[in-house]
């Protein structure tokens, strides 16, 4: 016996990009995507996802080259666009690196202080606002998907870090297709 509640939304099957565009009718202007090193361009995801996001009158902020086992520095990276840019939802493309980099940045952007230090290292619980986080996912294998950790290397310090978080740092619909 066991009870499950998961607050992700899941759009599962071939035609699951096609939720794309009512999910983004949900956020503001501006999306942050973040993705790997290029293969959704590869294979014409992109592309898809831009023409999407255009047709939704979305202005597009990109964070590229997450790579596995995704860096402190590369989530200071992503808050600095989110703050600058005023990011309404950080769209994830990719596998659970990716997602993990997202989520990371997406609760760090706006912390008074040193996010590492607070949120991973120290455990405090979160008290700043949360920049809603959505995924498509490209490879399956972690659930970072529909979960609320984050896995993130601080090189500086060679410390590689996982924390699971509150509900609210899940991605609030991700697209399995």
């Amino acid at each position: 016996d066991f009870t499950y509640e998961n607050p992700t939304k899941i759009y599962f099957g071939r035609q699951a990009l096609d939720h794309l565009k009512p999910e983004l009718a949900c956020y503001g202007d501006t999306v942050l995507l973040v993705y790997g090193k290029g293969a959704i361009k590869k294979i014409g995801l992109y592309d898809e996802i831009l023409a999407v996001c255009q047709e939704c009158g979305k202005n597009v902020v990109e964070l590229s080259g997450v790579m596995p086992n995704p860096t402190y520095e590369k989530v200071l990276a992503g808050c600095k666009l989110v703050r600058e840019k005023n990011v309404d939802l950080i769209l994830a493309v990719g596998g659970g690196s990716v997602i993990d980099c997202a989520k990371a940045i997406s609760l760090a952007a706006y912390c008074q202080g040193d996010p590492w230090t607070r949120y991973w290292i120290q455990q405090e619980p979160l008290d700043n606002p949360v920049v809603p986080v959505g995924s498509i996912l490209t490879m399956v294998g972690t659930g970072s998907e529909m979960n609320s950790g984050t896995v993130i290397t601080n090189e500086a310090e060679k410390i590689k870090m996982g924390r699971i978080y509150p509900p609210c740092v899940n991605p609030h619909f991700s697209i399995l297709n």
